[in-house]
């Protein structure tokens, strides 16, 4: 006995000695780990304070952004405000704005009414159906179109006025949407009847329909200039480096500040963004801006990876929270809230904005398989969609790259929904879809292709969306992993 206990003792120093060796090693590693996360160190308090509000002006300015950078890449296909950009047919992954969508032809009118008010012509639905709305720069909805807006499907003339402008001056005749901001866009959708050739084109001939022109030329029988976005590049992806400061700067120039926002003055003059001045920023200040910004983005993943989940228990979720929605549909008037985290965190992934969420449309994300794990790009998976989708219209599931939040590039196609040719249904009325870098072995008809080299995430549409889906008594699966 007396020989054991020496030994045993012998053991315990040795494994004490182990543990501190292995904890010194993995203290290492996490310092190392955080030092390459965190790559700014201030040398004074301005360097700080700049950094710091470099953050929050990139959180809050975030869906100006988005907005600047979309009317961006109109102005590289030459064209410019109280123009439409448009796709003449199904998007493909050359589309590179934020989680679009392929199953509807795409238009976007971009208005600016400095020089007075612009109107809207949208075509009653008789041969053609558009769900959308008219946003300010926030892309904040001032009011939808369509069946689910204003016209209820009737049609009609939508004048937007610009900020402080006298209503009354408006003849009888028009949807009058006041808008705060001189700038702003329209994303009409025309929607399909099917996914046939001769449906789709039904859907284009449809969408040019639409007018839009300055009030002022009204009685002048206008021409509505289009412009042709299908055969670039369209890409409006967030960069996440010092060039996302110019951008907003820009739009600062722009636009007066909105009341809601005076407190955002002396934070952005601080990193020398202020209006009527040059912008000009230094090497250092690039620097801070390249880490801010990267920051901020840390953030709104964070935010984005822990919404709470629409059914208890699963992974699909609505990214917008409460307070948000609400937010919109008070045109930002609620006094004691300004949710510019979880607006952020819509616009870090989409555009777009609807004023009556859940009249003609509907989203739920994931980005996780049913054990909550990220989907891989180079694993397999599935999803069964149940039986008698909650939808008048159509529903759809799309792919997209995580990291972007845009269609894979170089892909075949993006997605699958109710109105794609030669859809195969399960026997019990349900639908198997499958997402992974090669088709299943059922073949490519329900599969939609991931990149190996990424994660990806997945948006699940419901057009025309009826009550089952909101009180859960319709539910959609989790995804599952194959291999």
């Amino acid at each position: 006995m007396k020989k054991i206990i020496p030994y045993l003792f012998s053991l315990f120093l040795l494994a004490t000695a182990c543990k501190k060796e292995n904890t010194a090693e993995n203290n290492t590693a996490q310092n190392t780990e955080s030092s390459q996360k965190t790559e700014f160190h201030s040398e004074n308090i301005k360097e700080k304070m700049q950094y710091n509000r470099a953050v929050e002006a990139a959180i809050w300015g975030l869906p100006a952004v988005n907005f600047q950078l979309m009317y961006k890449e109109m102005e590289k296909l030459h064209g410019s405000y109280n123009q439409i950009v448009y796709w003449p047919g199904l998007l493909n992954w050359k589309n590179q704005t934020l989680t679009p969508n392929p199953d509807v032809i795409y238009l976007m009118p971009f208005f600016n009414t400095e020089k007075g008010p612009v109107v809207l012509e949208v075509p009653p639905a008789n041969g053609g159906t558009f769900n959308g709305s008219v946003m300010n720069y926030w892309q904040a909805a001032i009011e939808d179109v369509g069946p689910g807006g204003l016209d209820k499907g009737k049609g009609g003339k939508y004048i937007i006025l610009p900020p402080g402008y006298d209503k009354s001056k408006i003849p009888s005749g028009y949807f009058v949407m006041q808008s705060d901001t001189y700038r702003g866009y329209a994303l009409l959708r025309s929607v399909l009847k099917s996914g046939s050739p001769a449906d789709v084109k039904a859907a284009v001939d449809y969408s040019k329909r639409v007018k839009l022109y300055p009030y002022s030329e009204a009685s002048n029988s206008p021409k509505t200039t289009f412009v042709d976005a299908s055969k670039a590049i369209y890409d409006s992806s967030i960069k996440y480096d010092e060039s996302f400061y110019q951008t907003l700067n820009d739009i600062v120039q722009q636009e007066p500040f909105l009341e809601r926002d005076r407190a955002m003055i002396d934070a952005l003059k601080t990193i020398g963004i202020e209006r009527g001045k040059t912008f000009a920023p230094d090497a250092k200040t690039k620097e801070i801006f390249n880490d801010a910004v990267k920051e901020a983005r840390e953030w709104l993943v964070f935010n984005y990876d822990n919404i709470k989940p629409f059914y208890g228990g699963s992974q699909w979720f609505f990214p917008a929270g409460a307070e948000y929605v609400k937010s919109i549909q008070s045109s930002f008037q609620v006094r004691e809230s300004y949710p510019i985290d979880n607006r952020g965190v819509c616009y870090m992934i989409a555009f777009f904005s609807a004023m009556h969420i859940g009249e003609s449309q509907y989203y739920l994300m994931t980005t996780k398989d049913k054990e909550g794990n990220f989907l891989k790009g180079d694993s397999s998976y599935k999803v069964t969609v149940p039986a008698n989708v909650p939808v008048k219209q159509y529903w759809s599931i799309t792919v997209y790259n995580r990291e972007t939040h845009t269609f894979i590039r170089d892909t075949k196609w993006s997605g699958r929904s109710s109105q794609t040719p030669g859809l195969k249904k399960n026997t019990d009325g349900t639908v198997t879809l499958y997402f992974g870098p090669k088709p299943p072995p059922e073949g490519e008809s329900n599969w939609i292709p991931t990149d190996p080299k990424g994660d990806f995430e997945l948006l699940a549409r419901f057009y025309g969306p009826t009550k089952t889906l909101f009180d859960q008594t319709w539910k959609l699966n989790d995804v599952e992993k194959v291999n």
